[in-house]
């Protein structure tokens, strides 16, 4: 991956929905260049999806807390993380906790609920929210760093 895929996927990091024409007059590219990286972005499973980020306490959503969890079902406890919309990530870890959940909820209340849902399958440490720096940042370089 050179200079301009750095370029490009930067770009894309900070907006999705950028038009071709539009990318190729920022990195001084054609078109039809664009898109060939862009194509070879894709297969390469560089970029593996374009989304749109959805502001979670306009839909309500209130509450963001990491739930560090230990687990003996771990099967089932997946199973319920799946199923689960609070949990919008869900990793497996090492340590002395099976998982690292992000959790969003309307309220204290209903984290509580979800929680204490969670406790069939074993225990977890939790860790609310009170405000974000940042999250999603890039781990590629940003233009300005790139040149």
């Amino acid at each position: 991956m050179d200079r301009i895929d750095q370029q490009i996927l930067s770009t894309l990091h900070d907006n999705a929905r950028i038009t071709i024409s539009e990318m190729s007059r920022m990195i001084a590219m054609s078109q039809p260049a664009v898109t060939e990286r862009l194509r070879k972005l894709e297969e390469q499973g560089i970029i593996t999806g374009y989304r749109a980020e959805i502001a979670p306490s306009k839909l309500g959503k209130h509450t963001t807390a990491f739930v560090l969890f230990k687990s003996n079902k771990c099967k089932e406890f997946e199973a319920f993380g799946e199923a689960a919309p609070e949990i919008v990530d869900f990793y497996r870890t090492s340590g002395e906790y099976n998982y690292l959940l992000k959790v969003v909820t309307e309220t204290s209340e209903t984290l509580e609920a979800f929680l204490e849902a969670c406790h069939a399958f074993g225990f977890s440490s939790t860790l609310v929210v009170l405000s974000t720096r940042f999250e999603d940042k890039s781990i590629v370089p940003s233009r300005s760093a790139a040149n």
